[in-house]
């Protein structure tokens, strides 16, 4: 029989036999449960986590009890931005030493991995995969909102020297924006629109210039996410609440909100023959929007959905020194999940992104804004 000793990794998580986790059993029903200590199986390894940030998905479990088409049919563990270090690995890992600092890859790909050739290499696009803290399969997939959880060996992703976990949390968001990015044409040097100044939109901010953007303009109806918008490099912001309007004729137009509403002035925006990347989620039920300018302004309308690989290269430019911390607003320790998601969620609260201490000393922790250092 293994035990937590096995392997190279007899640390403190083999003297634990439990520990918390951060779950939802219904819509508005999310508890930190003791759950037993994970076990590292062959090609496994042990993650002792330390922090990670909430999502729109996880907000939507805990409100909803589903996120789009994903049903809770029993309690599901949220989460899938997270980073810690390796407590422990099993039988058959190398390369991954104990306490070496990692964020993980989210997606396993289900089924024989044959993609048609239009496609081919395109995981996100699999037509079905296991993700971090998703109900779209029963058994559901348990995420990292946890002190420990196993993940095959590789799904690991080590962090760049300089680059803490903290910041290695939010490496998968900032892979959905790098995503977003690689899904337009080349932005050297173009002026690039941003709609919706969320976390998704301000890390798409910071995605464009590092791909050499010349001028990106954000747009927003939140003072405070415009704030963080040109923390995190917009050259230019519109305050849509205050009566400012979109930019004209403009190239390469990025739709992070996901609002219908939204769409006949984002693409009204866009310049004649230019593209439209949604990255922001667009409603799966039948919704009012205009959409003329799709036709006659011939706007090449893209989806961008997670990501490939990318993850690889936000960890790259985390190093290179793009900047996540101004995303960050708030912290609250395991314990304060429940108010971590209520304060993610209220648009009163002014937060952006909303961490949550997952292991480790959580005593400096606290709901106050901060500057992300």
């Amino acid at each position: 029989m293994t035990t937590a000793t096995e392997g190279r990794g007899a640390s403190a998580a083999a003297r634990k036999r439990t520990m918390r986790a951060v779950v939802v059993h219904g819509p508005g029903d999310v508890r930190v449960d003791e759950r037993p200590l994970p076990v590292p199986g062959p090609g496994e390894v042990l993650l002792a986590l330390e922090w990670g940030g909430i999502c729109g998905s996880d907000i939507a479990y805990w409100k909803n009890g589903a996120s789009g088409t994903a049903a809770l049919a029993h309690p599901l563990v949220l989460g899938h931005e997270v980073a810690g270090r390796i407590a422990a690995t099993g039988p058959g890992v190398t390369g991954l030493d104990e306490g070496l600092p990692v964020t993980v890859h989210p997606a396993r790909p289900v089924g024989d991995g044959v993609l048609p050739g239009r496609i081919a290499g395109r995981t996100n696009l699999y037509p079905h995969v296991r993700y971090f803290g998703s109900a779209a399969f029963t058994p559901h997939t348990d995420g990292g909102f946890s002190e420990y959880r196993t993940v095959d060996a590789d799904q690991v992703r080590p962090l760049p020297a300089g680059v803490d976990t903290q910041r290695g949390a939010l490496a998968e968001p900032l892979a959905v924006a790098l995503h977003a990015v690689g899904r337009a044409p080349s932005l050297r040097g173009r002026t690039v629109l941003v709609n919706g100044a969320g976390p998704i939109g301000s890390l798409v901010v910071a995605a464009a210039k590092h791909r050499g953007a010349d001028t990106v303009v954000a747009a927003d109806l939140s003072a405070d996410a415009l704030g963080v918008a040109r923390a995190m490099g917009a050259d230019e912001t519109r305050d849509l609440a205050r009566g400012e309007t979109l930019p004209e004729e403009v190239e390469v137009v990025f739709e992070a909100s996901g609002a219908p509403a939204a769409l006949g002035a984002v693409l009204r925006a866009t310049a004649r023959g230019g593209t439209l990347v949604q990255v922001g989620n667009l409603p799966g039920s039948a919704v009012s929007a205009v959409l003329g300018d799709l036709v006659t302004r011939e706007i090449t309308w893209a989806g961008s959905y997670r990501f490939v690989e990318e993850i690889d290269d936000a960890l790259l430019a985390l190093r290179d020194g793009v900047d996540v911390a101004p995303l960050i607003t708030h912290r609250f320790p395991l314990e304060r999940a429940a108010e971590a998601l209520s304060t993610a969620a209220d648009p009163a609260a002014r937060s952006s992104k909303v961490l949550l201490r997952l292991s480790g000393e959580s005593s400096g922790e606290s709901s106050g804004e901060s500057s992300g250092a």
